[in-house]
C-alpha cells in the first residue's frame, strides 16, 4: 500500500508541477474540463465542496448523482459507493443546501422506492462526467443512466436488461409534495416544496416528465409506502414509480422539465428539448459548452495545466445561476423568491457576494458585461421586490457572512459600461444599505449605527465578527464614492463616502502592526491574538483580515511604516508556521485545517479574505514577489483532481481567481479600473470580449523555471506600470511578456509603476 501511494503521489506531482508542454491543442475544449474536481470533500475538510454540475452555463437547472442522503448537504462526494438517484438541484453550497429538488432512479428487479434499499453500488470506472453529459453504471440494477441538460430541462437515457422489472421510480421528496401520473400520455407531473429557507410560503418547484415508452405497470408512494388505489397523491413525502418491459440493451428515454411558476410552465419549458433526441440535446450542450469556453483560448502548458484552466472557467460560468424563465410570448418572467409573485423582468440567484464581488463579478464585467447588465437588472428586481439588496441569494435573502458587498457588484458593473438597467434604483439600494441595518444580520448593515458614528464596529457591543464588517464596510464605502462620482450626486454625499472609506484606519494598532478589533471606548480589545480565527473576524484572523484595504493599500503602507516594513510582513505571511487559535469556534473549523495542511505558512487561499494578498507586492516596489507566490499558489493548490481545491470554490470566485491569475492579471480592487499585473501562466492566451476585441498575451518563453516577468510591451511598446486598464484592454490589446527565471528588480519598482490607491496621486 505505502509503494502504491508512493507512485500516485509521484504520478500527480509529475503531472501537475512540472511544465511539459502539451503537443496538441484541442478547440473541443470542454472536454479538458473535469467536473469532478473538488468532490472529495467532507465537512470537516473541503477540497472544493463541489458537486458535477451537469448543466448550461448559468442554467437555471443543474442535474447530478446523488450519493448522499435526501437533505444531506454533501449530495456527491467522490468517496461515496452507492448512487440513491439523479436529482435536479439549485445548491449553491452544501452549507447553503438545495432547494427546487427532486430525484429519478431506475431499479430492476424487486420495486424499491426507499432511498437506502433502490441505491446501487457504482464505480468511478464506468462514470463519465462532462458538463454537458453524465453517464454512470448501477451495478445493482444492470442500468446505465445518461444526461444531458438543457437550461431548464433534461434529457434522460436509461439503458435496461432484459427483464419485465424495469421501473423508474420518481422522488419529489419530504417536507411536502405531489405526484400524479398519466399512463395514457406517458406523463407525470409533480411539485417539491423541499428547501433550506429564502422562499415565501408559496414555494413550489413544479415538473413534468415524459417517457417515450408506454407504462406497463404505475404506482404512487408516499413515505416509503407504496400506494395501490391512486395516481394522485399529495403527501410529506411523494413519489410514483413506472414499470416496463425491456428487452436487453433497450433504452427508454425520458425528458423533464421544471418551472417556478407553474405546471404550464413548465411544459413551455421543456419546449427547449422538443423533438430532438438524446444525443442531439448533448451535442447542443456540448456546443453551448465549447462556445463559452473557446471565448478564453490557452496554449502551452501541461495537460493538467489545461484542464485545471478549463475546468475552472467552467466553474465560473455556473452562477449566479438564472432564475427566470419565458413565457408562452417569449417574455422573460420570474417568480419572485422575495414576494412570492410572478413579475416580468429578469432574476438571477445563488450566489454570495462576499465571496464573489473580488473576481467572479469582475470576470463577468470584462467577459460578458450584457449578462451581467441582466443580472444588475435581476439585483434591481430583487430589491424592489424584497426592500433590500441580497448579500447571499439562495434563492431569496440568506442571513450569511458579513458586509455589503452589493455595492461593490454594483459599482463595478457600472463604472466598467454596465447600461441597460436601472441604476437610480440600485444606488437607492446602496444607499439604504449604507444607513440601516437590515431584517437579518447579513442584510443592510449590522452595527451600521455604530460604524456611521464612531468609524467602527466596536468590539465590546455583542455584534460579531466586528473588525471584518468595518473593513469590508469601508471598502463598500469607496465603491459608493466611485459611483456617486459617476452618477453625479450631490457633493456633500460624495465627501461622506470618501471618509468613510478611510475607517479603515480606526482598526489599525501600530504597536502590533495589526487590525485589530476595538472597543466602544476607543480602546482596542484585549487579550489580543492575531493568530485566533474568527471573534472580531470572519472565517479567519488579523493575519488574513489586515490586507482588506483593496482601496488603499498605499494608506496601509503608510500605516505600518512604509514599503520595506510592508513587504517584511507579507513575507511573514509564508514564512510564518500555521499556528492558530480556534478557541472562539471551539473547534478547528475547516477553513482553519485547509491553511493548515496546505504547507504556505498564514496564507489561507482556502477562503476568500486574503486571496489578493499576493498582488500587494505591486504596490510596494517588490512585483517579482508576487509572480514566484502566485505561480507556487497555481502549482500547488489547484489540481486537475477530486481533491482538485484547497477548501470552499464559493460559485466560482475560486475558480474566477485561477482563471484571472493564469491570464496574467487580477482585479485587486473592483470599482477601478485597473487589474493588478501578475505574471501569465500559459505560453499564449487570446481572449476575445463581447465587443469582438481581442486581448493576446504572448509570453512564448514562459516555463515552469520562467516564471519571472522580464520585460512587458503592451500594444507594441514597452510597458512598466504594474497594472493594465480595463478600457485599454476593451480596445483590444497585444501584450508581449518575456519571461526569465531570474527576477528583474528593477521594473515596477518606482511609485509612478504602482496600482490605484485613494491616497496615493495617480499619474
Amino acid at each position: 500500500m505505502i509503494k502504491k501511494y508512493i507512485c500516485l503521489l509521484l504520478g500527480v506531482s509529475l503531472a501537475t508541477t512540472a511544465y511539459p508542454q502539451s503537443k496538441t491543442q484541442s478547440t473541443d475544449r470542454v472536454e479538458l474540463v473535469n467536473p469532478i474536481i473538488g468532490t472529495d470533500s467532507k465537512p470537516s475538510l473541503s477540497n472544493g465542496n463541489t458537486y458535477p454540475a451537469i448543466a448550461l452555463p448559468w442554467g437555471m437547472n443543474f442535474w447530478m448523482p446523488q450519493t448522499g442522503k435526501m437533505g444531506d448537504g454533501w449530495a456527491y462526494t467522490y468517496a461515496a459507493d452507492k448512487i440513491r438517484g439523479f436529482k435536479q438541484t439549485h445548491q449553491p453550497s452544501p452549507w447553503m443546501n438545495d432547494y427546487g429538488q427532486f430525484s429519478i432512479m431506475p431499479v430492476t428487479g424487486k420495486l424499491r422506492v426507499d432511498q437506502d434499499e433502490r441505491a446501487s453500488w457504482y464505480s468511478h470506472k464506468a462514470e463519465v462526467a462532462k458538463p454537458y453529459y453524465y453517464s454512470v453504471y448501477l451495478a445493482d440494477h444492470d442500468v446505465t443512466t445518461e444526461i444531458a441538460p438543457t437550461e431548464r430541462a433534461a434529457s434522460f437515457r436509461f439503458t435496461f436488461p432484459k427483464t419485465d422489472s424495469s421501473f423508474v421510480v420518481i422522488d419529489a421528496f419530504d417536507k411536502g409534495s405531489y405526484i400524479k401520473v398519466l399512463p395514457k400520455e406517458r406523463k407525470i407531473i409533480g411539485y417539491t416544496t423541499r428547501n433550506s429557507g429564502g422562499v415565501p410560503k408559496n414555494f413550489k418547484n413544479y415538473f413534468v416528465i415524459y417517457f417515450d415508452k408506454p407504462f406497463s405497470s404505475v404506482q404512487t408512494w408516499r413515505d416509503k409506502r407504496i400506494v395501490n388505489d391512486s395516481l394522485e397523491l399529495t403527501a410529506n413525502h411523494a413519489g410514483a414509480a413506472i414499470g416496463f418491459k425491456t428487452a436487453k440493451g433497450e433504452q427508454v428515454q425520458a425528458r423533464i422539465a421544471s418551472s417556478f411558476i407553474s405546471f404550464e410552465q413548465a411544459e413551455l419549458n421543456l419546449k427547449e428539448i422538443g423533438t430532438d433526441s438524446f444525443d442531439a440535446v448533448k451535442q447542443k450542450a456540448k456546443a453551448a459548452w465549447n462556445k463559452e469556453l473557446s471565448r478564453i483560448q490557452v496554449e502551452g502548458g501541461s495537460l493538467a495545466q489545461q484542464q485545471t484552466f478549463y475546468s475552472c472557467l467552467y466553474r465560473s460560468l455556473l452562477f449566479p445561476r438564472k432564475f427566470f424563465e419565458f413565457d408562452a410570448n417569449k417574455k422573460v418572467v420570474h417568480y419572485s423568491p422575495y414576494n412570492g409573485q410572478v413579475l416580468p423582468g429578469y432574476m438571477f440567484t445563488d450566489t454570495g457576494f462576499w465571496d464573489t464581488f473580488r473576481s467572479l463579478f469582475p470576470f463577468l464585467n470584462l467577459m460578458y458585461p450584457s449578462l451581467n447588465a441582466q443580472m444588475q437588472e435581476g439585483l434591481a428586481n430583487a430589491y424592489k421586490e424584497g426592500g433590500w439588496l441580497p448579500e447571499w441569494a439562495s434563492p431569496g435573502l440568506r442571513s450569511v457572512m458579513v458586509g455589503s458587498n452589493s455595492a461593490s457588484v454594483i459599482a463595478d458593473a457600472y463604472l466598467k459600461g454596465g447600461r441597460g438597467y436601472d441604476i437610480n434604483t440600485l444606488y437607492e439600494a446602496v444607499l439604504k444599505n449604507s444607513e440601516n441595518e437590515g431584517p437579518m444580520d447579513a442584510v443592510g448593515r449590522r452595527g451600521v449605527q455604530y460604524y456611521n458614528k464612531l468609524g467602527y464596529v466596536p468590539y465590546d457591543v455583542k455584534i460579531n465578527e466586528n473588525a471584518a464588517r468595518t473593513l469590508e464596510y469601508a471598502y463598500d464605502d469607496f465603491a459608493i464614492y466611485q459611483l456617486a462620482k459617476a452618477l453625479k450626486r450631490p457633493q456633500a454625499e460624495i465627501d461622506r463616502f470618501a471618509k468613510r472609506c478611510q475607517n479603515y484606519r480606526n482598526l489599525f494598532d501600530k504597536q502590533s502592526g495589526w487590525m485589530r478589533g476595538k472597543n466602544e471606548d476607543g480602546s482596542f480589545q484585549s487579550p489580543f491574538n492575531p493568530f485566533k480565527w474568527g471573534d472580531a473576524f470572519t472565517e479567519g484572523n488579523s493575519w488574513h483580515y489586515t490586507w482588506s484595504v483593496f482601496h488603499d493599500v498605499q494608506g496601509l503602507i503608510n500605516l505600518m511604516g512604509g514599503q520595506q516594513k510592508f513587504v517584511a510582513k507579507l513575507d511573514s505571511v509564508f514564512t510564518t508556521p500555521p499556528v492558530y487559535d480556534e478557541s472562539y469556534y471551539r473547534s478547528v473549523i475547516h477553513e482553519i485545517r485547509e491553511m493548515q495542511i496546505a504547507n504556505m505558512g498564514q496564507y489561507a487561499h482556502g477562503n476568500q479574505p486574503i486571496q489578493h494578498m499576493i498582488y500587494l507586492y505591486n504596490y510596494a516596489g517588490e512585483p517579482w514577489k508576487a509572480q514566484y507566490w502566485l505561480r507556487e499558489v497555481m502549482n500547488r493548490l489547484y489540481l486537475p483532481t477530486p481533491d482538485g481545491y484547497c477548501g470552499d470554490e464559493d460559485n466560482g470566485q475560486t475558480s474566477a481567481w485561477y482563471v484571472f491569475t493564469a491570464m496574467g492579471f487580477y482585479p485587486v480592487c473592483p470599482a477601478t479600473d485597473q487589474y493588478v499585473i501578475g505574471a501569465p501562466l500559459f505560453k499564449k492566451v487570446t481572449a476575445t470580449l463581447e465587443n469582438g476585441k481581442k486581448v493576446v498575451i504572448n509570453a512564448p518563453a514562459n516555463s515552469d523555471s520562467n516564471r519571472y516577468i522580464n520585460a512587458l510591451r503592451l500594444n507594441g511598446k514597452s510597458y512598466d506600470k504594474n497594472w493594465l486598464s480595463h478600457q485599454g484592454l476593451l480596445q483590444g490589446a497585444t501584450i508581449d511578456v518575456d519571461m526569465s527565471a531570474t527576477p528583474n528588480k528593477q521594473r515596477g519598482t518606482q511609485a509612478v509603476a504602482f496600482p490605484f490607491s485613494i491616497s496615493a496621486k495617480q499619474d
